[in-house]
């Protein structure tokens, strides 16, 4: 039996589009999020990167979900206004726009969207791919809740973090800076950032020749057996087997 990321393949195959194997390809592009979705709107493939880029494990997950159940309601909202353009046969190529991430930062990237069509030509869908515009920062919406906060730990989540100067940072108390924390993200600041670091591990897993353990010290792991237990708890496997995973 095929693995189960290749049978997806098939969800393509399923509203007409032209799907070869040759899309897979598509999964040794770092930091190039990749994308099909049919008419509706629902995601048919993405690659790799695309997964990392939302903090997801496998194409399961994605498969058959739209940007409202990923992305807040804004981006969603210009991501389907441009699929509705693309449906009517128009190119949207090389377009500067914030592209959502799964640590509550955006980036800005440049997009480049196209119909998708079955094997008659007629348009059955869209693909989109993007990249990352340079070195600009990660920027949090304005109105976020502790958007300081957040801005800190996704430039500093290899380092030290203390609540003491996240609370300091945001002008609370720690009590109140931990309190309001929890209720925004569902987490402790500790948890947020031990996930932040496993997820962030994931890139160089897949797209690196790295030593397990050169990529705990880079993410701030005391060690690699420190980094394998953290990993396996966010990720319900071990790094090895998600690189093996991963990589094919």
């Amino acid at each position: 039996m095929p693995p189960p990321d290749v049978r997806l393949l098939d969800s393509l195959r399923r509203i007409g589009a032209v799907a070869p194997e040759v899309i897979e390809l598509f999964d040794f592009l770092e930091d190039t999020p990749l994308w099909m979705k049919d008419a509706a709107g629902h995601y048919q493939w993405v690659n790799v990167s695309f997964l990392l880029n939302f903090g997801l494990n496998h194409r399961a997950e994605v498969i058959g979900r739209t940007d409202y159940d990923l992305c807040g309601e804004v981006m969603a909202n210009q991501y389907r206004i441009d699929d509705e353009r693309v449906l009517r046969g128009e190119r949207i190529l090389s377009r500067v726009e914030l592209i959502g991430r799964f640590d509550h930062t955006s980036r800005w990237c440049v997009t480049s969207k196209v119909p998708l069509r079955d094997a008659q030509g007629r348009i059955v869908g869209t693909a989109g791919v993007t990249r990352p515009l340079g070195e600009a920062p990660a920027r949090t919406p304005a109105d976020s809740p502790l958007s300081t906060a957040i801005r800190f730990i996704s430039e500093h989540y290899g380092e030290r973090i203390t609540n003491e100067a996240l609370a300091k940072a945001c002008g609370l108390s720690v009590r109140a800076f931990e309190r309001q924390f929890r209720a925004a993200y569902h987490s402790s600041p500790h948890d947020y950032v031990r996930q932040l670091r496993v997820r962030m591990s994931c890139s160089p897993l897949v797209f690196s020749k790295k030593s397990l353990a050169a990529v705990a010290t880079e993410f701030g792991f005391a060690d690699q057996s420190h980094f394998t237990k953290e990993f396996r708890r966010v990720m319900g496997e071990t790094p090895r087997a998600y690189r093996a995973r991963c990589q094919g």
